[in-house]
């Protein structure tokens, strides 16, 4: 079954066609450029730039369908993956095949994009841009459920009270 939001597909598309260097995007990095153009957009814009729902995973938030949108790519022959050893680990690599579809973006969205994918790709290591977004938003939920979008406010505030931590756990689990 094929996922139906042109938007993220074509976002996943872009992020690997920018990455022409394989060995610098992995999936860890891939999941969080998405996690943070979205959170981004969510913040500044008001909407996320995808609409796509985040998990909580034990290595920060991924986008519910990651998986399938890649599987999709692949057998659209968009990009192709391989496995590789890195360090004693395996690590998923992406590589473009063809010119992605970004007409449904703006400029800002692509100029936002491109900051995201440089920071991460040229200045982080997957480690650490994994542990960037282990903040007190992504401990509070369970493994498995969702990160709605208006927490990343919650998690610039000040001192976290237990009156905090019991709304926040509150208002996750009304969201899922």
């Amino acid at each position: 079954m094929r996922f139906n939001n042109q938007k993220f597909n074509n976002l996943v598309h872009y992020i690997c066609h920018k990455c022409d260097n394989a060995e610098i995007l992995g999936a860890t990095k891939l999941n969080k450029i998405l996690w943070y153009c979205d959170v981004f957009s969510y913040r500044w814009m008001g909407k996320s730039m995808t609409g796509e729902k985040y998990i909580k995973r034990q290595y920060g938030p991924v986008p519910s369908h990651i998986i399938s949108t890649l599987n999709e790519l692949e057998w659209d022959g968009k990009i192709a993956t391989r496995d590789k050893e890195y360090f004693g680990h395996r690590k998923k690599e992406y590589i473009s095949l063809k010119r992605p579809d970004i007409s449904l973006f703006t400029s800002d969205d692509i100029s936002m994009v491109d900051d995201i994918i440089d920071i991460i790709c040229l200045e982080h290591t997957a480690k650490s841009i994994s542990h960037s977004t282990h903040d007190r938003i992504w401990e509070l939920a369970e493994i498995g459920e969702e990160i709605p979008y208006y927490t990343i406010f919650a998690s610039e505030l000040g001192e976290i009270t237990e009156e905090d931590i019991k709304w926040a756990k509150g208002q996750l689990k009304k969201a899922a």
